[in-house]
């Protein structure tokens, strides 16, 4: 997914902090239901992450989801949709660039982690690790050990010491730079930028460094997931129906861009009435 202009989040919801905190405490969970043409997944959203919930609900209810395609898959990781493009997609085009032209912010939330079946949104390189509009992901993942997860938890820490080092006003000439090329579509320039903050990253120190939690280090050892992506992409959701549907969908042939050969398509989205 190529990089994303951020422009106006008119609309979605502006809320204090504590009015987030006396929403996601007394707001019954939102349930959206996806009618794919391997099955139905039931999902609820979360209230700790407002902004990514009501952009979701504002998609589905506009028809944006209905017809996309999940377009790529990978076992034993994740199933991945919301291209815009994918709803006239032909067999051999690559996928991966539509969207709607706005971002939303991160938001991340201690309590939540990549156990398998989350619901995340989907992301560009964007140095404030905002999230797509329309592009999600569901987690099938693996079961963990104790080696994996150490593996896991130094690259969740690589991947901080990018944002950090990439926000250090040392650097801020760098960032503003790699800001004017995103603007710009000026991909070479990008690319040698983040590749400048890569290796610094390499050696930066300066930030509180991620431990996986011990109750999230049992999920994952379990029930299984994906942690490496913990704290970088913002999950939203959850599954609460249909693991079944999205087992079978990870399990589909794909071609060597991880898009399944025979079209896997949300045929409806739709929100849950109680």
């Amino acid at each position: 997914m190529r990089y994303l202009t951020i422009l106006s989040l008119a609309l979605l919801i502006a809320c204090t902090p504590d009015t987030k905190k006396e929403e996601t405490e007394s707001t019954p969970l939102t349930k959206v239901q996806l009618t794919t043409t391997k099955g139905e997944i039931v999902m609820q959203l979360y209230n700790e992450t407002l902004l990514h919930r009501d952009n979701f609900i504002k998609i589905i209810e506009d028809g944006v989801l209905d017809s996309v395609l999940f377009h790529r898959v990978i076992e034993n990781f994740m199933i991945q949709g919301g291209d815009t493009n994918s709803k006239t997609a032909q067999p051999g085009d690559t996928l991966g660039n539509g969207d709607l032209p706005y971002t939303v912010p991160a938001e991340f939330a201690p309590n939540l982690f990549h156990k398998k079946g989350v619901l995340a949104a989907a992301r560009g390189n964007h140095p404030d690790r905002v999230s797509s509009s329309t592009q999600f992901y569901i987690v099938q993942g693996k079961v963990f050990n104790d080696s994996l997860l150490n593996q896991a938890e130094t690259r969740i820490n690589g991947w901080l010491a990018e944002y950090y080092v990439k926000h250090d006003s040392a650097y801020s000439a760098d960032l503003d730079s790699l800001m004017q090329a995103l603007e710009t579509e000026d991909w070479p320039t990008a690319r040698r930028i983040n590749n400048r903050f890569y290796e610094r990253a390499k050696d930066y120190e300066n930030f509180k460094r991620y431990e996986i939690p011990a109750e999230h280090q049992e999920v994952y050892k379990t029930l299984g997931g994906t942690p490496h992506l913990d704290q970088n992409y913002t999950v939203f959701g959850e599954v609460v129906s249909g693991l079944a549907v999205v087992d079978s969908i990870a399990a589909v042939q794909t071609n060597d861009l991880d898009r399944p050969t025979e079209d896997v398509r949300i045929l409806r989205a739709v929100i849950q009435k109680e």
